[in-house]
């Protein structure tokens, strides 16, 4: 999601995804060619979410389900809408997607249940380019090469794009809420959505951003900028006594 390998890490972070190994530090994760029915030893991430497969006495509640283009890799998710849902446009997420940008909603890891296909996963990791499971790293089928999801340590970003949503109602609960390196963008979308040139929250507001939300953005940095300032202050005075 960016112009760099450092870049993808920042958005990861921004959108939850911390970085980092998996869950046990030091565990030997296997490469996407490594596909395998097994879910024990170095298969044993298909017992963690978000890969586990929900146990039906879980009382998994089923809200949307969901699918790759071959259909190989199916999943249901629990959550009624996401956490927070935006459109990319940094030039990994172009090249990735092979699209002008990237739709991804915001979910916990134990928001989806997969009911087929987690032996048939591969995973790419955009900053060392590794096909290892280190997160955080894109999933994909593994036949048809549909992007699954990105996995971070906490959460997940699902694709919209492959949820079978019943009603037009239901895909409005997952519609984008801002854009994100629009910047980088590769055609203009006056949606007036919040339109950030980086990170959302941390750049700039451009374009045909809500004139009211840019006010209110450029007020709580004014905020924060002062409230720096009369710390160091105060820190500064705090020195001085002791001198």
């Amino acid at each position: 999601m960016s112009t760099s390998n450092t870049d993808i890490s920042q958005v990861t972070k921004e959108k939850g995804l911390k970085e980092g190994p998996d869950h046990k530090s030091g565990e030997n994760h296997p490469s996407s060619h490594q596909q395998s029915n097994s879910t024990e030893g170095e298969h044993e991430w298909k017992k963690r979410d978000p890969y586990r497969v929900h146990d039906t006495e879980e009382g998994f509640d089923v809200k949307y389900e969901a699918s790759c283009h071959c259909g190989k890799v199916q999943y249901q998710i629990s959550r009624d809408a996401p956490l927070d849902s935006k459109l990319c446009h940094c030039t990994t997420c172009q090249t990735q997607h092979a699209a002008p940008f990237q739709w991804a909603a915001i979910l916990k890891k134990s928001d989806i249940n997969f009911t087929n296909g987690h032996h048939d996963l591969e995973w790419y990791d955009p900053s060392e380019k590794s096909v290892e499971h280190k997160l955080p790293c894109k999933v994909r089928c593994s036949f048809c090469h549909s992007p699954i999801m990105d996995e971070g340590r906490n959460m997940i970003l699902l694709f919209p794009s492959l949820i079978k949503f019943k009603s037009k109602d239901d895909m409005n609960k997952f519609k984008p809420r801002c854009h994100m390196f629009y910047g980088q963008r590769v055609m203009d979308i006056p949606d007036g959505l919040p339109k950030w040139t980086g990170l959302n929250d941390q750049s700039d507001m451009i374009e045909d951003s809500p004139p009211e939300q840019v006010k209110e953005y450029e007020r709580k940095r004014a905020e924060e900028k002062a409230k720096k300032a009369n710390e160091d202050k105060d820190k500064d005075g705090k020195e001085d006594k002791k001198d």
